[in-house]
């Protein structure tokens, strides 16, 4: 099941994207099926908002299913493909989005390659934040502050959507905490990132760094989330050909350390890590510029365009 948030006339809309295309509008679902659905989902359903309907619990998978039958059998009004505009599927999370560095070995090695110096794999997820301020959906730009850095890269990310609340969650138990996947641009302005100490935060946080989206598929769809190949190209140009085997933590072991003390919550987004590929490590280097389109692809998700522009 894809579930997105789409632009409606200004307002954001959760929706449920059908494989030609359409949409189904969940509030509208929710109120035209409402002695159909359980009482505490069709409320979450009706706020139009796909946090909310996350946070309603393991159920709502159940009733985004019932809407999703009730569609197929013609109950429901649909809007056209045409009309469907596709915001990043949580356009304000209530939390920074969570990240992991330096979760592919390849990756790694180009790292040492590219500022010849011994990084080796770390003993424990490495992790940081990215703002809200940094997440923008499908085709928006992804503004480019050239007082501020000159050095823009990309890297294409799994990310791991939470769907149930927890904390110090045992890996076996972890997969049963995850609603869904999208995918994630790591924008990074590496200058930044070497300026202030090699920390990632900054780097990694300035506006609009945080391209997500197209929408959120349902656990249930991915049959391996260990096994997608994930992909990225600029200008049409291959740069990152990996697949989610190589990790080096897995989703198990990510959310197990991520949540050692600290509550992990429906709605908060996990970044996985990046393969090889990224541009900082090429030779010579190769940093996105002002009308560069990048475009990330994960198997069974879906793609990921967006176009670098110079900020007002």
């Amino acid at each position: 099941m894809r579930l997105a948030t789409i632009d409606l006339g200004g307002r954001p809309a959760a929706a449920m994207i059908l494989p030609v295309g359409s949409a189904i509008l969940l509030d509208r679902a929710a109120e035209a099926l409402s002695g159909d659905l359980p009482s505490e989902t069709a409320a979450a359903f009706a706020t139009a908002d796909l946090q909310q309907v996350i946070a309603s619990g393991p159920i709502a998978a159940d009733t985004a299913k019932a809407i999703e039958a009730a569609a197929a059998a013609g109950r429901l009004a649909t809007e056209p493909a045409s009309a469907v505009h596709l915001l990043a599927p949580l356009p304000h999370p209530a939390k920074n989005v969570f990240c992991v560095g330096r979760n592919y070995l390849e990756h790694i090695a180009e790292g040492e390659r590219a500022q010849n110096l011994k990084i080796g794999v770390a003993e424990h997820p490495i992790f940081f934040t990215k703002p809200p301020t940094a997440v923008v959906g499908p085709c928006a730009s992804i503004p480019i502050f050239p007082h501020v850095s000159e050095k823009i890269d990309y890297e294409v990310e799994l990310a791991v959507v939470i769907g149930k609340r927890g904390r110090d969650i045992a890996p076996e138990r972890a997969m049963a905490h995850v609603f869904g996947y999208t995918i994630v641009n790591d924008v990074t302005a590496r200058d930044v990132q070497r300026r202030h100490g090699g920390q990632f935060f900054k780097g990694k946080g300035l506006d609009g760094s945080c391209p997500m989206g197209p929408v959120i598929v349902t656990a249930d769809a991915i049959r391996d989330p260990a096994k997608l190949g994930l992909r990225l190209t600029v200008n049409g140009e291959s740069r990152q050909d990996g697949n989610t085997a190589d990790m080096i933590f897995d989703i198990p072991t990510l959310i197990a350390s991520l949540s050692e003390g600290m509550t992990l919550e429906p709605g908060d987004v996990l970044a996985t890590g990046t393969p090889s590929g990224v541009g900082y490590a090429m030779e010579p280097p190769m940093f996105l510029e002002d009308g560069d389109v990048v475009v990330c692809e994960i198997d069974g998700i879906g793609k990921l365009e967006n176009r670098m522009t110079i900020a007002a």
